[in-house]
């Protein structure tokens, strides 16, 4: 079977290499399907047991669900308990590893600031979400997030102070880098 290769450049100038071989796009699209499907399931387990909102994420590694998570946020009492971050957590625990750079995510809504951090910072390689972050705001989910996600953030609605500090405090909190950076490595 012969394959194409083609290089595809957005708008904003990020370069994604696509193969055209014939069904290419069909076998991603259902496999896409399958694993949102998940995630969307996941979301409904969770309102339906009383753990938190209408979130679910699986993390994907070779082809195979490793983890299948929802919104933990009224279970544990954590506004961190995000299904994307809950999703990294179990995978990071059950790979054994901080770095999942091998693996995909699957979310049923698009990832709020602090998720879209979270999935950076453990470098998964690729992100699929359902749902525009629109729809939960349509049912009283915070705006914020999707102003913030958009570059159009009006940080001032959330009633935040955000300072560096003055003085000496700052400048040893800078020396903690320089004086582990021998003991600690992340990478």
């Amino acid at each position: 079977m012969e394959s194409i290769s083609m290089v595809l450049e957005s708008k904003d100038g990020t370069i994604a290499v696509a193969s055209a071989f014939p069904g290419h796009q069909e076998a991603v699209q259902d496999r896409d399907q399958k694993f949102l499907s998940r995630a969307v399931e996941e979301a409904y387990n969770g309102v339906n047991c009383g753990d938190g909102g209408p979130f679910g994420a699986v993390v994907v590694w070779n082809d195979e669900v490793i983890v299948s998570c929802h919104n933990m946020v009224l279970k544990h009492t954590d506004p961190t308990a995000h299904a994307e971050v809950t999703a990294i957590r179990e995978a990071c625990k059950k790979l054994k590893r901080i770095e999942l750079s091998d693996c995909e995510m699957y979310a049923s809504c698009e990832p709020c600031p602090m998720c879209f951090g979270a999935v950076h910072l453990s470098r998964i390689k690729r992100l699929v979400y359902g749902a525009k972050a629109e729809a939960a705001i349509a049912i009283g989910f915070d705006a914020f997030i999707a102003d913030a996600l958009r570059g159009t953030a009006h940080y001032q609605k959330a009633h935040l102070e955000i300072k560096r500090a003055d003085g000496n405090v700052a400048v040893i909190a800078e020396q903690v880098f320089e004086k582990t950076k021998e003991k600690f490595r992340m990478y």
